[in-house]
This record gives structure tokens, sequence and C-alpha cells, in this order.
């Protein structure tokens, strides 16, 4: 092998190594004055409890304070209060992690329950008074005259993005809420000669922009709803000649037996209703 292709593909290798070990983070830093840390706390910390809600995760908060190996003097570290007060003020309850915060700063971490009641660790919070200062960021202060240095928050809402989907997936035990579903409905024909039918009831839900399979086997009407139930698919919409002559589509849910009929447009508006509410 000529030794350019060679290096071509050690780079290749490389690179798709990398790929199975690298994880996606949402990480991001907030830069503020020390006298705005509670208020950007306490603005972070409604952040992660508006996601949490919508995902129907519980969640506890601990405050890691001090570890005994730190970085700078413990007249910076004492501002640590104001996590304190961000914690009091956001009220939920919240305990105390004695000595287990980062050795550049103290931090709030959220540990999330699933539906096993297993605690997973992802979101955090953390205060940083220490690469401010090593990489010598300063600002301005109001008056112009005096510079001071800011404060970092490193924030994360759900941690490491493939292990918060891991855990989705254990908490909603495959039955994901229609906003997140990748089988929000499917379409189930009663027989051939309502198939026609069929694929204009899929294009339109296609164009509402839905994701929506159809089922177009001759088995048994039965049998297909069975095995979109067991596939966990949000709606069944089940049509035959009767549908066809009115527009409509008989609606069946995921977990009940119990259907309705509607309009093709009564249910694109129900379930842009219930992706608007996160349901």
């Amino acid at each position: 092998m000529p030794q350019s292709c060679l290096s071509d593909w050690l780079i290749l290798e490389f690179f798709t190594e990398m790929s199975l070990v690298v994880h996606l983070q949402d990480d991001a830093h907030i830069f503020c004055r020390e006298n705005q840390i509670k208020d950007e706390v306490k603005g972070v910390l409604e952040f992660i409890n508006y996601v949490y809600e919508i995902f129907g995760f519980k969640y506890e908060l601990e405050l890691s304070t001090r570890p005994e190996k730190y970085l700078g003097d413990i007249e910076t570290w004492n501002k640590e209060q104001q996590l304190t007060e961000a914690l009091n003020e956001f009220g939920k309850p919240w305990q105390i992690n004695e000595g287990d915060g980062a050795f550049y700063g103290p931090k709030i971490d959220i540990g999330v329950f699933d539906a096993l009641k297993r605690k997973f660790q992802c979101a955090t919070l953390q205060l940083d008074f220490q690469l401010p200062l090593r990489f010598k960021l300063s600002y301005s202060a109001e008056d112009e005259a005096k510079v001071e240095r800011p404060v970092m928050i490193h924030r994360a809402i759900l941690g490491s993005v493939e292990r918060m989907f891991a855990i989705l997936l254990e908490h909603y035990n495959g039955k994901w809420p229609l906003w997140l579903s990748p089988r929000q409905a499917i379409v189930c024909s009663i027989s051939s000669n309502s198939v026609v039918y069929a694929k204009q009831v899929l294009a339109r839900l296609h164009d509402a922009g839905f994701y929506v399979d159809i089922d177009m086997t001759d088995r048994t009407i039965q049998k297909k709803v069975r095995e979109a139930q067991l596939a966990q698919f949000n709606y069944i919409l089940v049509v035959g000649a009767q549908e066809a002559e009115t527009g409509e589509v008989s609606v069946r849910v995921r977990d009940g037996a119990d259907h309705a009929t509607m309009s093709i447009d009564a249910f694109i508006s129900r379930l842009n209703e219930e992706v608007a509410a996160f349901k």
C-alpha cells in the first residue's frame, strides 16, 4: 500500500474508533458577575425542572460542597452560599452531599428516577471560579474604571445524550409519548378495496408532519390491530369502505379497545394538540 494511502487509512480508522467512544454532551457555560450567581443558578434549576417535567421524571437535588483537595482560597469557596440560597428559593427539597464538590468549585447534582425507581445522575450545575482565573478573563465594571473577573457556571440538562436516551427507553418501557414517538400512527386497511383510501390517509398525515406507517397486507384486521398494539404505535387507524365513503378514520389508541370515528382533519388537530402539550 502506498504511504499516502496508508496514512489516509490510518486517519480513517482513528476517527472510526473515536466515533465509538465519543459521547454527546449538552454542556453550556454561563459567564456572569458574582452578584448574579444566585439568579443564574435559579434560572438553570427552573430550566431543568421544565425539561424533566415534560419527560415525566421525578428527581432529587444534592448540593456537593468543598472537597478535601481543592483549588483557590476559602474566601472564594464561601461564595457557594449563593447556591444554597438559590436552592432554597427554588422551593424543591434538597440535601447536602458533604465534600463531594469538584476540585474547582461546588456543584448541584440532579438525580432522576425511572419507572423502576432506579436513580441516575444526569443534569449537573457547577460553579467555577478557577477557569476564569486561569484564562485571565475580565470585563469592565459598570463605572468602566474597574476591571472585574467573571464567574463561570457549567450547566448540563441531559448530561450524556446517549445515556439519557437509554434511561428514557427504560422509563417509557417502549411506550413513547406522541411528541417523541417514532411510531405515532399506522393506517390499517380492512381489505384490498380500501387500500387506495388508506394511502390517501397516509399521505395527508405525512404532509401534516407526522411519523405514520401503513399495513396493506391481506391479514385480518384483528391481526393487524393486535400487531400494531404490540409494536406500540400511539394510534391505529382502521379504514374500510365506510370510512372511504365518508372521508373519516376509525381511531384506536395503543392501550385500549375503544375506538372513535372522526374526520382526518379532526384527527390531525388532535395530534397537533397532543404534541404541543408534550403528551
